[in-house]
């Protein structure tokens, strides 16, 4: 029994007293070191997984497009597939304020000697992309292939595979060439 002048502890006591201690050091070990570490940590986003997103769906908002990479954990194909599923992306809150830079920035940093060249140099025809000028004559009366020729283009050689492979290729835009030539003189 208790004396007169002293006090006990009781099981209750020492459960409470740890639920309060546990409590106390997680909040206390959850805490950011710095006062804006956890609004920064939470809105910095791979900017390259918005590009990838932005560049499939460029029709999306850039900051729709990190808010929902935000929510699931900056997973690019959980966000693609919300959006082919028809469900669409949500809005962000207003608070929502992710360092993003915008895409004309990325555009003119990286391709301002690309769109100078594209403007000088016009872009070359297929003939003469893939050196098909011997294979064209004047009239554009070139070869057909024969469907003997086109049964046996599959072979177990992966050099002789990717030898047809150009060769369908070649056949394709000659053909192309031909049709279009035939439009023309028929107009």
């Amino acid at each position: 029994m208790a004396q007169d002048g002293q006090t006990s502890i009781n099981i209750p006591q020492l459960i409470a007293v740890a639920v309060v201690g546990f409590l106390a050091i997680r909040w206390f070990m959850s805490k950011p070191s710095t006062p804006g570490a956890s609004t920064s940590r939470r809105n910095t986003i791979d900017v390259s997984k918005i590009e990838q997103v932005s560049s499939v769906f460029p029709q999306l908002d850039r900051r729709s497009i990190a808010w929902d990479l935000q929510r699931n954990g900056g997973n690019v194909e959980a966000t693609m597939e919300r959006v082919l599923g028809g469900r669409g992306l949500e809005s962000p809150p207003p608070s929502f304020q992710p360092n993003i830079p915008t895409p004309a920035t990325t555009q003119n940093a990286s391709g301002s000697t690309a769109s100078g060249r594209k403007s000088n140099a016009p872009l070359p025809d297929l003939i003469t992309r893939y050196n098909l000028q011997t294979r064209v004559s004047g009239k554009g009366k070139e070869p057909v292939p024969s469907e003997e020729q086109k049964r046996n283009a599959w072979s177990a050689d992966k050099n002789a595979r990717a030898d047809a492979l150009k060769k369908r290729r070649e056949d394709m835009i000659l053909a192309a060439r031909r049709k279009m030539e035939e439009k023309e003189r028929q107009a």
